[in-house]
């Protein structure tokens, strides 16, 4: 297997436990009133690629689904992404099958 492959996917499932971890975190401490993790540090890291992590870990925490800007904001950044990857492989000519 190529190692570039092996350090994307390694990259993005790091990146997205990360994201989905902070989520778990973030809605622990606010249940118990504790230090926050800041709202711009849990979107840096989903911009940065762990946005399926975050979406999911919203979900499963029930974490910031009432904030229109987690709503409405992660899934256009993971839309921004998957735009980015089609048209990275397209301009690149690159074939997954």
């Amino acid at each position: 297997m190529n190692l570039t492959i092996i350090w994307i996917a390694s990259y993005t499932l790091i990146i997205n436990l990360a994201g989905f971890v902070m989520m778990g975190l973030d809605k622990s401490k606010a249940k118990n009133h504790g230090w926050r993790i800041p709202e711009a540090s849990l979107f840096f890291v989903a911009i940065i690629g762990g946005s399926v992590g975050s979406i999911i870990g919203m979900q499963v925490f029930r974490h910031k689904t009432k904030h229109w800007y987690f709503k409405y904001g992660m899934p256009a950044i993971l839309l921004i992404q998957i735009i980015l990857i089609v048209l990275f492989f397209k301009y690149f000519n690159i074939s997954i099958m």
